[in-house]
């Protein structure tokens, strides 16, 4: 098939980079000068913060702040999760332009992430995506273990499909598929991904893949030869799954605006401008980037 000639980036270092962060809680300041730098170098969407109990995710205990304290630039969506009600209203008094929810195609997974079936999920998402209709925002779904799963192995690619079409009848305008521990091969993907646009229109599927096995740009690769438009990628590859052990980050954002700037896709965003963001907080974090692009080309700062 064609490759698409652009592709729209959903950057998710702020929320899914640093939502498990080991330590002291990265300070609220950092986390907005982070999306700030994003939005600057040209990011469309970001998803900025999660609406979730401090109990349980530490790191986004300041979404509120987080979401008040950033500027908003024009052209630019952000985005936050919220996986019931109550992070839903918070989100909406703190201005978020769009929310999201997130399930599994795994019924161990969801069991073990958020504690009930995966038809159980599906029904407390009801509500949420009804109020968000109401007060006219629009909602993103995730579905999570879509290419294998820490405590099931292989997935059938017709589960992910169910639970990905769920989520599109119940009204998420598009849906996320999570390669959660970064296990899928090429092969896999573009299975996947068949099975569900049988379900799903390909124009409202999106791709977030872990590179824990190093694999997720050869994904990306197979499933914008099906059609997908839309990446979900993390700057300096921040990020993993605390119910996933070993798993590595999202795919860099870096690294992914290589690969689509050598295959002709436009983007609009400013690659070098993303290494600098890249070492910009990874140094504030202690460490350097995963990207391999980064540490290629260099920080320019």
């Amino acid at each position: 098939m064609t490759l698409p000639s652009s592709v729209r980036l959903f950057e998710m270092s702020p929320r899914d980079g640093l939502q498990n962060e080991p330590g002291t809680p990265v300070p609220t300041r950092t986390k907005i000068e982070l999306i700030e730098r994003l939005a600057k170098a040209g990011m469309s969407h970001i998803e900025a913060a999660s609406f979730v109990s401090p109990k349980w995710v530490p790191q986004m205990g300041d979404a509120s702040e987080v979401m008040t304290g950033i500027s908003r630039h024009s052209g630019v969506v952000y985005s936050a999760l919220t996986p019931n009600l109550k992070g839903l209203e918070n989100a909406l008094e703190a201005k978020a332009d769009e929310v999201a929810v997130f399930g599994a195609a795994s019924e161990a997974f969801s069991q073990k992430n958020i504690n009930c079936s995966v038809s159980e999920s599906l029904e407390r998402f009801e509500p949420v995506l009804a109020r968000a209709r109401g007060a006219g925002l629009r909602v993103r779904g995730y579905v999570s273990c879509v290419l294998g799963c820490p405590y099931e192995g292989e997935i059938a690619p017709t589960k992910v499909a169910a639970v990905a079409k769920a989520l599109y009848d119940m009204g998420c305008y598009e849906i996320s598929l999570g390669d959660t521990i970064g296990v899928g091969t090429p092969l896999a993907a573009k299975r996947m991904i068949d099975a569900v646009s049988r379900e799903v229109p390909m124009e409202c599927l999106a791709a977030h893949f872990h590179d824990t096995y190093g694999q997720a740009l050869a994904n990306l690769y197979a499933v914008l030869e099906e059609g997908v438009s839309v990446i979900d990628a993390s700057t300096a590859g921040l990020g993993g799954c605390p119910y996933a052990k070993g798993a590595s980050g999202n795919v860099a954002t870096e690294d992914v605006l290589y690969l689509l700037k050598g295959l002709g896709i436009e983007t609009g965003i400013d690659l070098q401008a993303v290494i600098d963001t890249g070492y910009w907080i990874t140094a504030e974090l202690g460490r350097t980037p995963s990207s391999k692009v980064a540490l290629a080309i260099g920080c320019r700062q």
